[in-house]
Parts: C-alpha cells; structure tokens; sequence
C-alpha cells in the first residue's frame, strides 16, 4: 500500500498539465543543461593540475554562494525579505564577499572565477550537455512556446559552449547587463523572466536541478515545477 507521500505525489503527477501545454519554458542553467558530476570531475582535476594556486579563491567563491542562499532561505521562512530589487546583483556580491574574506582586490577574483567557472569548463560542457532536454527546447520553440533562461550565474560563456543561445528568446543570469536579483529560491528573477515572455506566472513551467532553488522559487512565484531528472511537471500548491 503506497504511503501517504506517495499518494501525494502520485495526485500531483496526475493532475499536472503536460509539460508542452505551458506556454512559457522558464529554464535553469547548471546542472540542468548540462550534467554536473562529469563536468565537476573534469574541472577538478583540471583545476588540480594547471591552477592550485586558485583553488582557495573558486573554494571561497563557492561557500559564499552557498550562505548567501541559506541566508536568504532564513529570511523567507521568517517572512523578513527585504522590499525592493538589490541595487547590485547577487553574483556581484558573492564576488565583493570573497575578496573580503580572502583580502584579495574584487577584480582579482573576479578574473579567477572568470577563467576557471565559465571560460575553461566549456569543453566539458558540450561533452556532458544534456542533448535531449535541449532537443526537446529546440521543438518546443519551434511549436511556438515561450522560453527564458534563468541563472543565479553569467550565462554567456555557457550558452555558447553548450550551443543553446538561440534556445531562449530572454536570458536573465546574475552577473550580467539588466540583471540585479537576488539568488534562486527568490522568485524575483522568474517573475521577471515570465514579465518579459509575456506569460502569467500560471502559464509558465520552470525547468531545474534543484527543489531547493528552482523549486521553491517556482511554488513562491506560482508556477509550475519540473525537475530535469523526473520530468514530471509538478503544480504550484
């Protein structure tokens, strides 16, 4: 006898509306684009070998993006998000707080995270790229739905190794010209996304690896979610 969890998924699953018949494609970018695990192995070592002296600043990087979600998801749950847009995107600060932390200058770390986040993992990104979802995209712009791209990160590098530029018709990605959000699960950067489409929010699927980031600002922005493993499309409750 299934549990009630089960159940609950199962109601879920059932009731969702296909994935086609959303009219906007809302579409995360690492880890979903592409599989992580190869592309990690490989940067590892790579990273190992040609760029041990900057292992600490991507180590450092990294952390900070981590306390700045959990900070934010601390904040959600007490109901105490400050109002308003930032007045500087999340990827600018993660990049002030590790210099700060490391006592490096912002455009030293910012060059090494450049060059070893979304530079050299291009060749690795076409050899793990998930070929089927950006096939399915490419057929689903083609019927005529909507799509956006949405990353916490600068995107630009990656879309071009991935070869999935002209998949999405608006690109919000943290880092880059027009985009000051706060980090995923805020849902600011989705609603902007469906904004820009033209798509109320209810008509929009968001596409992600993460239930914790993508999922949860999907539920918060009221959207429907559909994780890139399962592909089952799962409605905002």
């Amino acid at each position: 006898m299934p549990n009630a969890s089960t159940q609950v998924r199962t109601t879920c699953a059932a009731s969702a509306r296909p994935l086609a018949d959303y009219r906007a494609w809302l579409v995360d970018l690492d880890g979903t684009l592409y599989r992580p695990l190869g592309v990690k192995l490989a940067m590892a070592a790579e990273l190992a070998a040609l760029g041990w002296h900057d292992i600490r600043v991507i180590r450092a990087f990294r952390r900070e993006h981590e306390r700045m979600r959990e900070a934010l998801t601390a904040c959600r749950a007490n109901l105490s998000v400050a109002e308003g847009a930032p007045s500087s995107s999340a990827f600018e600060q993660q990049i002030q707080r590790t210099a700060l932390g490391l006592a490096m200058s912002e455009p030293a770390v910012e060059r090494t995270v450049h060059r070893w986040m979304f530079e050299r993992p291009g060749k690795w990104l076409r050899l793990f790229r998930r070929r089927g979802l950006i096939d399915r995209i490419d057929r689903y712009r083609l019927q005529g739905g909507r799509t956006a791209l949405v990353s916490d990160y600068p995107a630009t590098c990656k879309l071009a190794a991935l070869r999935a530029a002209e998949l999405f018709e608006v690109v919000i990605a943290n880092g880059e010209r027009g985009a000051a959000f706060a980090l995923k699960p805020d849902p600011a950067a989705y609603l902007a996304a469906a904004e820009r489409l033209a798509t109320p929010p209810n008509d929009c699927v968001v596409i992600g690896d993460r239930d914790d980031a993508d999922g949860q600002a999907a539920r918060a922005a009221g959207m429907a979610f559909c994780h890139v493993k399962s592909m089952v499309v799962v409605p905002p409750r």
